[in-house]
């Protein structure tokens, strides 16, 4: 790769940008400090905040699947992540436990029953807008 050619000017200089036309969006370079303001002003931590972007898109979902989506173990995410964000309402219950319908077709063809179902997530209201306010202030 050719060595850039910068004028002899800026040569002093403590830093220089790049021009527009080699740089196209840069919204990142300030995660570290949107990062570090969420913690003080809304004391939520930077993985439950990571946590929250990666579920934004879902309608819903259950924790082992979320788990190994997410590459995480079954015990450290809802532990240290899921259940902390749920107690402050970032996350709710969609579908509680004893849920499922009692139709007959239902039971029949779906493995999972009122006694083993597993309850399903999803972000809540006051999440969502949380991740909307992160992305602004990216």
């Amino acid at each position: 790769m050719p060595k850039s050619h910068v004028a002899k000017t800026k040569k002093f200089r403590e830093f220089s940008k790049q021009p527009d036309r080699y740089v196209k969006q840069n919204h990142l370079k300030n995660i570290s400090l949107v990062y570090r303001k969420f913690k003080d002003e809304y004391d939520i931590s930077r993985p439950q905040m990571e946590f929250l972007l990666f579920i934004y898109d879902l309608e819903f979902f259950t924790i082992n699947w979320i788990c190994d989506q997410y590459e995480q173990s079954k015990k450290q995410l809802p532990n240290k992540i899921l259940y902390p964000l749920l107690k402050r309402e970032y996350v709710y219950k969609h579908f509680d436990k004893l849920t499922p319908s009692n139709d007959v077709l239902g039971q029949m063809f779906r493995s999972e029953t009122k006694y083993n179902y597993r309850v399903r997530y999803a972000l809540s209201q006051k999440g969502r807008l949380m991740v909307q306010r992160f992305y602004n202030e990216l």
